[in-house]
């Protein structure tokens, strides 16, 4: 599973030790992107929606599309714009203004919204995003654990599945049993100082 560290880290000097690694430099904050791209093995670039929804702030969406576009590329690639708490038609309406290449994007689907949109998702896009949200919004709970379960054996009862990304929960991502191909987690940038 491919790890993506949420940045900004800081010092810069800790941040250039992670060279090699991925990372995951969100639009509400992209003042490390020019180093994760100098340094890193690749960049997700997060459209910043939960910072946003935390702080009652609108996302500016086209500013986010002029951000990603010269950095897209086979290795680097975007969170599709979407509404945390909205329901599969608000977030269906966003995923299609997507101007950009698909193959180079994951779009969301929220744990609180219907299976049926993660198979709609499945098939019309290379890569889908798990994000925490409504009853499911705690990592790690049962009830999490029970709705993650729900998703994959959708994904694996109907055959070949996207890659599929956690959002925010690379601990319990990759303690698994799930199949995600990658995850992200902002713990090494909160918490670096403490590590030995």
């Amino acid at each position: 599973m491919i790890h993506y560290h949420g940045t900004p880290i800081t010092p810069r000097a800790r941040l250039f030790m992670l060279g090699g690694r991925n990372f995951c430099v969100p639009h509400s904050d992209p003042r490390d992107l020019a180093a994760c791209l100098a340094v890193g093995q690749s960049v997700m670039l997060d459209n910043g929606a939960f910072s946003a929804w935390t702080r009652g702030a609108a996302p500016d969406w086209p500013a986010y599309y002029d951000w990603v576009a010269p950095v897209l590329s086979p290795v680097h690639w975007a969170v599709v714009p979407d509404v945390i708490d909205g329901d599969g038609p608000a977030n269906d309406r966003l995923a299609a203004q997507w101007p950009h290449r698909r193959e180079w994007a994951g779009v969301v689907w929220h744990l609180h919204e219907p299976l049926d949109r993660l198979a709609a998702l499945a098939d019309a896009w290379p890569r889908i995003c798990f994000g925490s949200s409504g009853d499911y919004r705690d990592p790690g709970s049962d009830r999490w654990r029970a709705r993650i379960d729900a998703a994959w054996n959708l994904l694996v009862r109907r055959g070949a599945s996207p890659w599929t990304h956690m959002l925010r929960a690379m601990d319990q991502a990759s303690a698994g049993p799930w199949p995600f191909a990658s995850a992200d987690s902002t713990n090494l940038a909160r918490n670096h100082a403490a590590a030995p």
